[in-house]
Parts: structure tokens; C-alpha cells; sequence
């Protein structure tokens, strides 16, 4: 095996991927920060997603990568694209509307979500270990989103906060249904032109969106130097991690090194209390920790 294919140190491996959760997260804060300061949603996917394009086009031109698809790969494609673009739009407005380490908490169901869809589809059933472990995370969740506050005081919240959940629930989904297609559909498609054919669906999408106007101020510019901040750590820090890994991921031994990943949801809670002052409660944070331990058992239960 060539020492450019043969697995990274697990301990280097593990650091990168910690590096980039916490760039993942980042990324959401920043985009928090970007929204707060007057940062249209499409203008931030349009700048994130046209970063991550001009990586992905360097990525070919070094590699020097054949662009092509087959044919029958076509509609797939588009279709994964199309649901990346609803992802975006749901995560990114559930940022707008929740605490960030709460939005990527309903984002970060997708597991669950993906192998109910499997199962749906003809798939594997979810093992009894697998579905205790998915009811141990949606408590969780419940504990997080402090349900029994809604039930005595439901006014206090908003509709923001109901809307904002049934965002982050259904970017979850749309992520599952990519993924299940990626993998039945898209298996023999190299994951550089996958991943710039999606990049750029979000980038035409987001620039459709605009000149339609189906967003009311989607494209409108930060109103003061934070939102400037934002919008571009939002951008670079999405790219920095989405390019670490797509170079790094054929040595860095994901089926066992991948639950590691979850950390982001922690990420963002350390992020958001210094960047935004966002704080949970003592209770919520024990069913975040609830959560986030379910999701790494199940990823590690799926390895094995």
C-alpha cells in the first residue's frame, strides 16, 4: 500500500477529525453571528457553497479528475443536489432561530432518520439494540428541547422556536434521504465530482432563489463589520473543514474513526456561549450529553 493511501496514525487521525467537527461548528456560529447582523440565508449558502466549488475545481484541476457521469447517474444527482439545497436552507434556518448547539442536535438525528429510510425502502430492520439506543436519543432530545416548560408555558417561546425545530428536524431528513441515495444510487461515482456536481446545484440554486426573490431579504448585505466577520469565517471555515477531509478521508479510517465526528453539537455549545452567549440549562445539558453519547453508540454499534 502507498504511503499516500495507507491509514494516518490513529491518534492524527482522531486530531483531524476533531479539527474538523470544531470547524463545522464554528461555522454554524459564525453564521448565527452573520444572521444576527443582518446577513441574508441565501447570500451565506451562496458564499459557502461557492467557496467550497472553487476548492472542489482546484481538488480536479490537480488531480487532474475525468468529469464525467453516466448517464442512467444523472437524475440522482440532480436529486442530491436538490436536497443538499433544502438541507442548507432548513439547518441554516434553524440556526437563525434556535441556539445553535440545539439546532445541530435535531440536525444531528440523521442517523436515526437514515435507518428508518433504509428499513422503509426494503433495508436492513433496526436491531433491538440499534432502536434503544434511537429511543435513548429522542429522550434526550425531549430533555433538550424541554418539553415540559412547552406544555406549562408554550406561549413564552414563540413561534420561532416551533418553526425553528421542525427545521432542524426536517434537515435531518433531507440529509438521510442524500445519503441513502449517495449510497444505492451514486456508489460508483467518485466522491471530488459527487461532491462539486452538489456544491454546484446549491450555487445555481442559490442564485435562481435570488433572482426570483423567494426568500424576502435573502441576499441582503451584513449591516456592520460583525456580520462581514461572520459571513466570511462562515464561508472559510465550512471550506477549510469540507476540503481536510474530502483530501484526507481515504486515510483516516472513518468506519472506526468516524462517531469521533459528533463532538460538533459540543463544539458549537463552547462557540455559542463565547461568541453569542448562548447558555442551556444544567437539565438540557445532560439530555445534549444524552444525545450525543447515543449518537457515538449507535455509529459504533453500526461498525461492528
Amino acid at each position: 500500500m502507498s504511503s499516500l493511501s495507507s491509514p494516518l496514525p490513529r491518534k492524527l487521525a482522531l486530531a483531524l477529525l476533531v479539527t474538523v467537527a470544531c470547524a463545522f461548528a464554528a461555522n454554524h456560529v459564525s453564521a448565527r453571528l452573520a444572521f444576527d447582523n443582518g446577513t441574508g440565508l441565501l447570500l451565506a449558502i451562496l458564499t459557502r457553497s461557492g467557496v467550497a466549488c472553487t476548492i472542489l475545481l482546484t481538488l480536479v484541476a490537480v488531480k487532474r479528475k475525468r468529469l464525467w457521469l453516466p448517464k442512467a447517474a444523472w437524475p440522482w444527482q440532480l436529486a442530491v443536489g436538490c436536497l443538499i439545497t433544502i438541507q442548507s436552507l432548513a439547518l441554516y434556518s434553524a440556526v437563525a432561530r434556535l441556539p445553535v448547539v440545539i439546532a445541530l442536535l435535531l440536525a444531528n438525528t440523521f442517523p436515526i432518520q437514515l435507518a428508518l429510510l433504509t428499513w422503509a425502502l426494503g433495508g436492513a430492520r433496526p436491531s433491538l439494540r440499534q432502536c434503544v439506543i434511537m429511543g435513548t436519543i429522542l429522550l434526550g432530545l425531549l430533555v433538550v428541547l424541554d418539553i415540559p416548560a412547552w406544555l406549562i408555558q408554550a406561549e413564552t417561546l414563540g413561534s420561532e422556536w416551533v418553526l425553528g425545530i421542525a427545521l432542524g428536524l426536517l434537515s435531518a431528513f433531507v440529509f438521510s434521504s442524500a445519503l441513502w441515495i449517495t449510497e444505492h444510487r451514486l456508489a460508483g461515482v467518485g466522491s471530488t465530482l459527487r461532491s462539486l456536481l452538489t456544491m454546484q446545484t446549491v450555487f445555481v440554486a442559490m442564485i435562481i432563489g435570488a433572482a426570483l426573490g423567494v426568500v424576502p431579504g435573502g441576499m441582503s448585505l451584513p449591516d456592520n463589520s460583525q456580520g462581514w466577520v461572520g459571513l466570511s469565517l462562515l464561508a472559510l471555515l465550512y471550506g477549510a473543514g469540507f476540503s481536510t477531509l474530502l483530501i484526507c478521508v481515504p486515510r483516516l479510517d472513518m468506519a472506526r474513526n468516524a462517531p469521533v465526528m459528533n463532538i460538533e453539537p459540543v463544539a458549537s455549545l463552547v462557540f455559542g456561549y463565547f461568541v453569542l452567549g448562548q447558555t442551556l440549562g444544567p437539565v438540557q445539558l445532560l439530555g445534549g450529553a444524552v444525545v450525543v453519547g447515543g449518537i457515538v453508540i449507535l455509529g459504533l454499534s453500526k461498525v461492528r
